[in-house]
């Protein structure tokens, strides 16, 4: 499981009879037509060869277009359809990271509570704290990283024994230290929302969240399979046909990757993240503020979501990956925009494609010009296809790292490129007190990508140059 997945028994709005999930209530999505919509799904599906795509798109805090592409199961062939339910994966993580805020909120427990008070016996548990397993800076190893079932994980699983398998052994790294993702660090914040509510942690989730936000789709495919009603799950062997995916034991999903749901309920909660109407504000802000290591850098990460600043945009997202499923969700907050996509195949980077086009047609990201810096990167450019610079634009790093031989080979691979046509910004941020721009540069039948650093003093610490992917 890529970055993505696991809990135990979730009761909610409905009853579960015989270990299989019961059909999801119909909805009606918005009849609005997007043609441009359906261009980039069924472009992706046809490139891609996934079985189905499931869309939903809020505008303005408002889910305004639902729609469901391909097929749900293959063999009977069914077409799928809006109302049918997908494994969302790691996506599932944010309600996990949420039940944990909540249970902050009522002073059940600290995010800089140590493991050792919920979960004891675990591995340094009295050093690492609640927040660095929400953030992956725990250092406990991931037992899912592989995008298929390993033969171990087709029999039942309790929580306790997979913290007991993989987080007992030494750690990864020192806590703090490092980022790296780890599906284990999520079942053990399941089980210490089991500890702090005093309940079963899909329950309080049923309570707390689904509930309250009208989730009714929500099932739980950690303890049950979903119904013949929902999408069905495929995998490839390399190019091969698709091929129905083996479900995951019982327990192995828990608290990191259990949720199955439409897309416009998994909406509802990207509405209620626009809205911030759940949680309080002081929980809202760790949801949406960056994790930083003990060095001070940053982790693109907070609590159960991936955080990044795009020029001036906030953008809150993850990805999510379990046996036969595939999805993204992201969420715009400063643009009253969420996107969200899920595909019934896995080991497909099919969604992240087609939230990224979708994405990029709803908002403006890309950064205003800038004619006189796209104009002098242009020149340092052309200065370096005849090996020269004016070390007056570098900072004392930028101009170690121009060396005579860095420079002999700038100059040899650049000036066979001929003139450039063109310099392109194409993204601005922040990172390490410095600001940074990437740039594409296009000369006759090629293109290279630009990365330029600069201090606050405006001195260029890096200027880059490499393939244009």
């Amino acid at each position: 499981m890529r970055v993505h997945s696991f809990v135990k028994k979730l009761s909610l709005l409905f009853c579960f009879l015989f270990c299989t999930v019961t059909a999801a209530s119909p909805q009606a999505p918005p009849v609005t037509a997007r043609p441009d919509i359906d261009d980039i799904v069924t472009k992706a599906l046809a490139a891609s060869g996934v079985p189905s795509v499931s869309v939903a798109i809020v505008e303005g805090g408002k889910l305004t277009y639902v729609k469901a592409y391909g097929q749900a199961r293959l063999d009977p062939p069914l077409p799928a359809r809006t109302d049918m339910r997908y494994s969302i994966g790691s996506i599932s993580k944010q309600f996990t990271a949420a039940a944990i805020l909540m249970l902050a909120e009522e002073g059940k427990l600290s995010l800089d509570d140590h493991v050792e008070k919920f979960v004891p016996g675990l591995t340094r548990g009295n050093e690492i704290t609640v927040r660095q397993l929400l953030s992956h800076t725990s250092g406990y190893q991931d037992y899912w990283p592989q995008d298929y079932v390993p033969p171990f994980m087709l029999a039942t699983v309790t929580p306790q024994k997979i913290v007991e398998r993989w987080a007992r052994k030494p750690l990864d790294f020192e806590p703090g230290a490092r980022w790296q993702y780890s599906n284990t660090n999520f079942v053990i914040a399941g089980m210490i929302v089991d500890k702090a509510s005093h309940m079963p942690f899909l329950d309080f989730l049923r309570q707390r969240i689904f509930k309250p936000l009208h989730m009714e789709s929500v099932a739980d495919i950690d303890q049950n399979t979903l119904a013949a009603t929902d999408a069905t799950g495929y995998f490839r062997y390399a190019l091969g046909p698709p091929r129905v995916a083996p479900k995951e034991g019982k327990g192995w999903l828990f608290a990191a990757g259990e949720l199955a749901m439409t897309a416009a309920d998994l909406q509802k909660w990207n509405i209620a993240l626009l809205q911030k109407g759940l949680l309080k504000p002081s929980s809202y802000k760790e949801l949406e503020t960056e994790t930083h290591l003990k060095d001070g850098s940053g982790t693109n990460y907070s609590l159960g979501i991936r955080v990044n600043h795009l020029n001036g945009h906030l953008i809150l997202q993850h990805t999510g990956e379990v046996s036969g499923f595939t999805g993204a969700s992201v969420v715009l907050p400063d643009d009253g925009v969420a996107v969200v996509v899920l595909v019934n195949q896995d080991a497909v980077d099919a969604a992240s494609v087609i939230i990224r086009a979708i994405v990029a047609k709803l908002v403006a990201i890309n950064p205003p010009p800038e004619p006189e810096r796209d104009e002098r990167v242009k020149k340092i450019l052309e200065g370096l296809a005849h090996g020269q610079i004016d070390r007056a634009l570098f900072s004392d790093n930028g101009n170690a790292y121009f060396s005579d031989v860095a420079l002999k080979d700038y100059a040899a691979s650049l000036s066979p490129l001929g003139a450039v046509e063109n310099v392109r910004q194409t993204s601005t941020g922040k990172r390490g007190g410095m600001t940074f721009w990437d740039y594409t540069a296009r000369y006759s039948g090629k293109a290279v990508a630009i990365s330029v650093y600069a201090l606050p003093d405006g001195k260029i610490e890096q200027f880059l140059v490499s393939p244009q992917q």
